[in-house]
Parts: structure tokens; C-alpha cells; sequence
């Protein structure tokens, strides 16, 4: 005859739902929950949208996407907290640039602070453009009498030509916009024209400078006239807000190193004559 205790206990895991019949503990699927249990859960609307949120489908689907990442955030939900030096300085250089440009650009248009002496500003300019220096130059070269000076010509002329196409090249790489406050009224413009870096008259006026100074014989006044004209080349650029400041700079510097390759790739009239000569015997 079973003791009353045993009685007790077989009963007591026989009504509870946790405990299966050999003594351990089971856990209640969420779909066999009490019907009562159901009903109740059903009547309240914020339970059943918090139970709507937290679907087993969902929790599921959560779930395996933490389990494919590694439990780590998609890459752009993630925050860079050490973000490099080099990064910083160049996001704080370009900031710093747009905002200098802008509020130097007071000639951008006839009603900005300074727009009365914008056309003063646009024959700077012109005075800079290339198609004036190109034409110069082939002009002085074909009225030239002297072996010295027709050197010196066809040298500024191809010097000319290739400031050209080295700073066409390096804007159609770069692909710099120019700044919003300019204005497209430039003189002869071209479809590289409509980008900003570098400044292809701050890279003209840099080379030409050095190269008048060094091939030209020029009084003190005329030799400081010279830089002057450069420098206000390059001012008229981010005055007219045609170019940021980093523009002009990076063209200064880019047209003063061009003058020594333009030394570099000397021609001279022999020379010229022995490539002539020889594509003619050819």
C-alpha cells in the first residue's frame, strides 16, 4: 500500500505544469498558454501591442542578425570614437577655408560690400586669363628679330601651353566645385573652368612672375610691379569668390615649381631647328 506521501508527491507533479513526470523541470511553450490567461492578456491594447513588438518571430529574426554580425552593430550605427589627427586637421582646415573664402568673396556680385570695385577686379582677371599671354606670346615670337628673343618667346609659349594642360589635368582629377557665392561670368570660359582647384590664374601669374624676373631685364619699380600684379591675381580670385583661399595657394605653389620644369625642358632655337630639320629628313 502506496504511503500517503508518495500520494502527495506523485499528485503534486502530476498538477504542476513546470515539472514533468520524472522530476525535472519543463518549460511552457508560450502557444499553450491558459485560456483565461489568453483572454486576459487580450483585453489590454498596450499589452497586446508590446506583445505585437516582441513577436517570437521577431525575437527569432533579431536574433540570427546578432548571431551573423558577431552580436556587433551594423558599421554605420556604430560611433567612431577615436577618429585620427590627420582626419581632424583636415576637416577643421577645409572649415576653416569655406568659411575665410566666403566672407573674403565681398566682390561676388554688384550689391556685396565691395561690389563697386568688381569690374576693377574683373580686369585683374583678364589680365591673368590665358588666351591674352597665349596671344602675346605667339605675337612677340613672330615679330621678334633676335635669336634671343625669339627663344625667350617660344619658351613663355610653350610654358603657356603647358601650365595649360598640367592644371586641366589636375582640375579634372580633383573635381573641386567652385564656391556657391561665385558667379559664371568669366571671360572665356571652358568646361574645366567649372571646377575650383587649383586656380589656373594664381598658377599663370606665379610662373610668369619668375619667369619675366628671371629672362627679362627689369628695373627695381618694374620687378616689384611684377609681384605685385601676381599677388593681385590671386587676390582677385577669392575677392570675385571665383576660388577658395586653398585654391590659390596650392596654384602659387604649383606655378612657381612649374617654372622649374619649364627650366628644365629649355628649348632653344638650335635645338628647335635639329627637331625641325630631322622630321624633315624623315
Amino acid at each position: 500500500m502506496p504511503s500517503p506521501k508518495a500520494k502527495n508527491n506523485s499528485g503534486r507533479s502530476g498538477n504542476s505544469p513546470g515539472i514533468g513526470g520524472n522530476g525535472r523541470y519543463e518549460f511552457m511553450s508560450l502557444n499553450r498558454r491558459p485560456q483565461n490567461l489568453l483572454q486576459r492578456q487580450g483585453s489590454d491594447p498596450t499589452s497586446a501591442r508590446l506583445r505585437a513588438s516582441e513577436s517570437p518571430t521577431r525575437r527569432r529574426g533579431s536574433g540570427s542578425s546578432n548571431s551573423s554580425t558577431g552580436g556587433q552593430l551594423p558599421e554605420e550605427d556604430c560611433m567612431r570614437l577615436n577618429p585620427s589627427i590627420v582626419g581632424i586637421a583636415l576637416s577643421s582646415l577645409l572649415a576653416m577655408d569655406l568659411w575665410l573664402s566666403k566672407r573674403l568673396g565681398v566682390c561676388a556680385c554688384e550689391d556685396s560690400s565691395w561690389g563697386s570695385i568688381r569690374p576693377l577686379m574683373k580686369l585683374i582677371e583678364i589680365s591673368g586669363h590665358g588666351i591674352p599671354w597665349l596671344a602675346g606670346a605667339a605675337y612677340c615670337l613672330y615679330k621678334s628679330d633676335s635669336a634671343a628673343g625669339q627663344e625667350v618667346m617660344l619658351n613663355l609659349l610653350m610654358a603657356l601651353v603647358l601650365d595649360l594642360i598640367l592644371v586641366g589635368i589636375v582640375k579634372a582629377v580633383v573635381r573641386r566645385r567652385r564656391p556657391s557665392h561665385n558667379r559664371m561670368d568669366m571671360f572665356a570660359t571652358f568646361s574645366v573652368d567649372r571646377y575650383s582647384f587649383p586656380s589656373g590664374h594664381a598658377t599663370r601669374a606665379a610662373m610668369c612672375a619668375r619667369f619675366v624676373l628671371a629672362h627679362l631685364v627689369l628695373a627695381a619699380p618694374l620687378r616689384v610691379l611684377t609681384l605685385l600684379w601676381a599677388a593681385l591675381v590671386g587676390l582677385s580670385r577669392v575677392l570675385l569668390g571665383r576660388h577658395n583661399v586653398t585654391d590659390v595657394a596650392f596654384g602659387f605653389a604649383m606655378g612657381y615649381f612649374q617654372y622649374n620644369l619649364v627650366e628644365a625642358l629649355w628649348m632653344s632655337p638650335a635645338a628647335l631647328h635639329g627637331l625641325m630639320g630631322q622630321s624633315d629628313v624623315e
